[in-house]
């Protein structure tokens, strides 16, 4: 399911035209995509490892700073684009139209006929802890480097709160968002076909 921002139309969309023609068969195993779950949790897991260790890895706060950035920069890429899709069937972007308005767009897996699903509950209750426990982190060390005075990390942590706080807010939005989707389009439609009824019955009765 596709929903724009709330100033928008919505509508329905398959997040994989192939997910829902071909169902699939459902495996033993409780975490259907291993990789994808390693990823999901060891990048931004790292990053939070790196930075708390750094004095003992390394008496160079560049290369530090730049291991930590480009940690951060590999978990937002990786949880935005691929660990989201496999692991809860949600992806959300931001697009821009001809006009120069920017929309953001949520997308959520429908589920299949037979009530399969592409992920396993495993597989959310992992995304989901990650993807909350890692930004409040960040926020902790955040005010932790502003209360020491440490002015130097800041930037650091802040990057953090900020790249991990992006895909927290746009995966809650997407998840919360296409639950409102579907009390919305139910009543537009059913307001659309009584004024339909409504309409009919005047024009007959006219006649």
């Amino acid at each position: 399911m596709l929903r724009q921002d709330s100033s928008d139309d919505t509508e329905d969309v398959s997040l994989f035209d192939a997910d829902e023609g071909s169902p699939r068969k459902p495996k033993k195993s409780k975490i259907r995509h291993p990789v994808a779950s390693f990823f999901h949790l060891f990048f931004r897991v790292s990053a939070v490892f790196v930075y708390l260790l750094c004095e003992l890895l390394s008496s160079s706060f560049i290369a530090c700073m730049v291991t930590i950035i480009l940690l951060l920069s590999c978990d937002f890429w990786t949880v935005k684009n691929i660990t989201g899709r496999l692991m809860v069937g949600l992806r959300w972007w931001n697009q821009v139209d001809d006009d120069g308005k920017s929309h953001w767009v949520y997308e959520s897996r429908k589920v299949s006929a037979q009530g399969n699903r592409a992920s396993s509950d495993s597989e959310s209750r992992i995304f989901w802890l990650g993807l909350v426990t890692c930004p409040l982190l960040w926020v902790i060390f955040a005010f932790t480097a502003l209360f020491s005075f440490n002015v130097k990390w800041l930037a650091v942590v802040i990057m953090g709160v900020v790249l991990q706080g992006a895909n927290l807010y746009g995966y809650v939005k997407c998840k919360v968002g296409s639950r409102k989707n579907l009390t919305s389009l139910a009543t537009n439609y059913l307001g659309s076909h009584f004024l339909r009824q409504a309409f009919a019955k005047e024009n007959q009765a006219e006649s």
